[in-house]
């Protein structure tokens, strides 16, 4: 059955048919609700009439939904309308991979990139139990930028069996139902005699593709589905084509442990396969050279470890000393359990970085070249911003962080030794520039985010915030990370010159940190991925051009790059969580989701948390969920960022989608979504007034600082109520009877400020740092507390000023903490939820990256 334009299924009317196959028509939508475009999938009546099969089918589709991964398709809804089934999901722009594998092949490099994403995918499902049983070209999508995209888990369970007569050619296949699950051509062997097959299934069915991706041909191509049965049950993939280069052995090597016969001697984990395969991912992957690469003085056992488990793979016959440019090799410089916040290198090639080592303050490291041993400088509580020219150390000491924005006092400090000499108060950022003399910063002044060379001169700034500058080799130009919304490291590369002319460099990324110029000054380097939060190590011209230079394992932040071109940067592993309180109980609960959970709000029964995603899990756009306090699943509500809750917990507000001036409101329950104009406002917070009928928006008009607005929740213009640079991240710092908001004003003291336009009262007793966290329900006390670790809680009295503390909170495991916030409560002050942030890292150098 075809469906016309405008028929409607649920809340999704029909726009185009997009394709059709043997599993059904897949159709270009509009969700009504949420207005966006969406791929619906109908499925064929003939593979929904098993009511058991179906059930299987809606039970997996379901928990691919909650997966959430970059690499695999997200699935929004499984419904039926009108006795139709349809499955919902993104919809994408681009090709299958199908129609990227040419006759010959594929470029080594261009294969390994797409495989490495493929890995990852697979990893992510198989994590969760989640096998997909029928991966194959065509199953696989590429989108415009890149991004590879599974489609179709769990979709096997479906298909019928083939005559085992049937021609098979390298486009299509069948797949059976019951013991034999999978396509012809892709199938493991297990899956060909119908036994059980779990997720080295899907392994047998990646080295099938990666082998088809890099010679054209399938590895078990025959003519009918009998004999390609019997080949892929007793026979090897043919040797491999040289229409495309030589393959290099290691890589050969990866496919054909894949294809093993029996699944306990294939790669046990897709994790493993993408290790072996990212280690290729910036050497020549069609290079072929027996010598074995000489080692250098970071070569030693205890700090090459990587590099040995590479050669493992068979890397050791690639790296001849005489073409370096195709041999990147990684030498770890740190050991130890903690976050990495800052790293240079010294003039005479050593190093100096910040550090968190098991749960301690961040202090001064300095490492000697070629040495395995840190040792501390003796400056406790201080991180590098920059090194100078003449050997001078630019450190920011009273180091604090908020979300990803860092501040402290920057002072100079002579890198042998000696006593900080403070410079100037809540600086960012401090580059060097090449005389050795001035410094180009970033600070925060009435809500904006400045970036300034020399101390003073403002050349740049935004409402969102600056991070990572970097002074050009000739001191002509500042590149730097261009952020749109505050404590969000989604961004953009740009540099401005000394006439504070700025130009965009990049794309946008929706998490982009750390940069550095390229020795010769012709590109910027950075680190930072379109979708999730594993970044990679990029490049960008001043033209514009964008280029991959190493794609790593897991999420990479780039430092520095020395005279000589080698590259420092850390693998950090992140993770955001939230830990509760329900009403009731006596014990917390971790009710993380995925890798980057951070609550946002709290319902006053102290019953539901409303919080987003934005991490690996949370892809291109982040996603929005609530969950309960009890520890039930969450719910996935929609895309986007930061949602807060009406008063009686039934609607949330958000941010949808890229820097839209509209806010999304969406039921927690049943009820219809909408969009809400804030017109010239583009807002980064929303909440509901108690009388839920006004909303409070922290947000900017074009060209101007953050500030406090309300907006009728039916339309109309948005009414300033503070002056730029005033700030207030929640909703319970809105007083009970709706008539104050308790907010940082410009100075950063915390202030009342009235929604009908009275003049705004200070709050007493407040110490530096401290925001406002809530109001008591008689109105009469203010809870307040500062981002630290433990985050502590203080009740003041709002008449007399009487200051005493309530409560800490802190996770038990104090490691790689940097982000411990204070909590959002229940009316009643007794329930609550508060985010942790945590990273751990390890420092590499890297040489031969070009």
């Amino acid at each position: 059955m075809s469906f016309a334009a405008d028929t409607q299924l649920g809340p999704y009317k029909i726009s185009a048919l997009i394709g059709s196959g043997g599993m059904g028509e897949v159709y270009r939508a509009r969700d009504t609700r949420l207005l966006r475009d969406v791929a619906l999938k109908v499925l064929p009546a003939s593979f929904t009439n098993d009511p058991d099969r179906l059930r299987r089918f809606e039970q997996e589709a379901r928990a691919v939904a909650a997966l959430n991964h970059p690499n695999i398709v997200s699935v929004y809804d499984v419904g039926a309308a009108d006795g139709v089934h349809y499955i919902v999901s993104e919809l994408l722009e681009g090709e299958t991979l199908r129609q990227r594998i040419t006759p010959t092949g594929m470029p080594a490099r261009k294969a390994i990139e797409l495989a490495v994403q493929l890995a990852n995918g697979l990893a992510a499902a198989h994590e969760q139990g989640i096998v997909h049983r029928d991966l194959k070209p065509e199953n696989i999508f590429v989108n415009r930028a890149g991004r590879l995209k599974i489609l179709d888990f769990g979709l096997a369970k479906l298909r019928k069996q083939p005559a085992m007569h049937e021609t098979v050619d390298a486009t299509s296949a069948e797949t059976s139902v019951g013991q034999v699950l999978g396509t012809v051509g892709y199938m493991s062997p297990e899956q060909v005699k119908g036994d059980a097959a779990d997720h080295r299934s899907d392994i047998f069915s990646f080295g099938s593709i990666l082998y088809e991706m890099l010679n054209g041909e399938r590895a078990f191509k025959r003519n009918t589905s009998a004999e390609t049965m019997t080949a892929i049950l007793n026979e090897d993939p043919p040797e491999f084509s040289l229409r495309t280069g030589t393959i290099a052995p290691a890589l050969e090597r990866i496919v054909r442990h894949c294809v093993e016969k029996q699944p306990g001697q294939r790669f046990q984990s897709a994790h493993d396969i993408a290790f072996g395969l990212e280690s290729l991912s910036s050497i020549s992957a069609t290079a072929a050279a027996p010598a074995m690469a000489a080692r250098n003085k970071w070569l030693r056992p205890a700090v090459a470890a990587l590099v040995l488990l590479i050669a493992g793979l068979g890397l050791g016959a690639w790296l001849r000393p005489g073409i370096p440019e195709l041999h990147p090799i990684l030498h770890r410089i740190t050991f130890r359990r903690g976050a990495i916040w800052n790293a240079r290198f010294t003039q005479d090639g050593n190093l100096i970085y910040g550090a968190a080592w098991e749960g301690r303050p961040i202090e001064l490291y300095a490492a000697q070249n070629g040495s395995t041993e840190s040792r501390s400088v003796g400056v406790p509580g201080t991180g590098i911003l920059s090194v100078s020219s003449s050997g001078e150390l630019a450190v920011s000491t009273n180091f604090q962080l908020e979300g990803f924005e860092s501040s402290g006092m920057l002072a100079r400090a002579p890198l042998g030794g000696g006593a900080p000499r403070e410079i100037a108060d809540g600086i960012e950022y401090a580059d060097w520039g090449p005389d050795a003399v001035s410094l180009a910063i970033v600070r925060r002044v009435g809500g904006k985010d400045r970036l300034e060379y020399p101390m003073g001169k403002v050349l740049y700034e935004t409402a969102g915030w600056v991070s990572h500058p970097r002074i050009s080799p000739d001191g002509k130009l500042i590149a730097f990370i261009d952020h749109p919304f505050e404590r969000d490291d989604a961004g953009s590369i740009a540099i401005v010159d000394a006439a504070g002319t700025k130009k965009k460099l990049s794309g946008d990324f929706v998490s982009a940190q750390g940069l550095a110029w390229a020795p010769a000054g012709n590109e910027v380097w950075f680190t930072g991925t379109p979708s999730g939060s594993s970044r990679e190590l990029r490049a960008v011209t001043l033209a514009g051009k964008e280029r991959l230079v190493y794609l790593g394992t897991g999420t990479l932040t780039l430092h520095d790059i020395s005279k000589d071109g080698r590259v420092l940067f850390s693998r950090d592993d992140l993770r955001a969580g939230m830990i509760a309180l329900a009403p009731g109980e006596k014990k917390e609960r971790d009710l993380s989701w995925h890798d980057w959970t951070v609550p946002r709000d709290l319902s006053n029964d102290g019953k539901l948390i409303s919080f987003d995603e934005t991490g690996e899990a949370g892809g291109e756009t982040g996603a929005l969920y609530v969950r309960g306090t009890d520890g039930s699943p969450a719910i996935r509500l929609a895309e986007g960022r930061s949602p807060t809750l009406s008063p009686d917990g039934k609607w949330v507000l958000a941010r949808g989608p890229g820097a839209k001036h509209v806010l999304l409101e969406l039921p927690t329950g049943a009820g219809d979504s909408r969009t809400i104009s804030t017109g010239d406002v583009l807002a980064q917070y929303a909440y509901f007034l108690p009388d839920a009928r006004h909303i409070l928006e922290v947000g900017n008009e074009s060209a101007h600082g953050l500030r406090l607005w309300i907006q009728d929740i039916e339309g109309g213009k948005p009414q300033p109520i503070s002056p730029e640079g005033a700030m207030v991240r929640r909703r319970q710092c809105i007083s009970p009877d709706g008539k104050q908001v308790a907010a940082r004003d410009p100075d950063g003291k915390i202030t009342m400020f009235s929604v009908d336009g009275g003049k705004p009262i200070s709050v007493p007793n407040i110490q530096p740092g401290e925001e406002p966290v809530q109001w008591t329900t008689d109105g009469k006390e203010l809870l307040v507390g500062r981002r630290e670790i433990p985050a502590r809680v203080f009740l003041i009295n709002l008449t007399s000023g009487e200051r005493k503390l309530m409560q800490s909170f802190m996770p038990a495991d104090p490691t790689g903490l940097f982000g411990n916030a204070t909590p959002n409560f229940a009316s009643d002050l007794k329930s609550y939820v508060y985010s942790y942030q945590r990273i751990t890292s390890d420092l590499y150098i890297v040489d031969g990256l070009k």
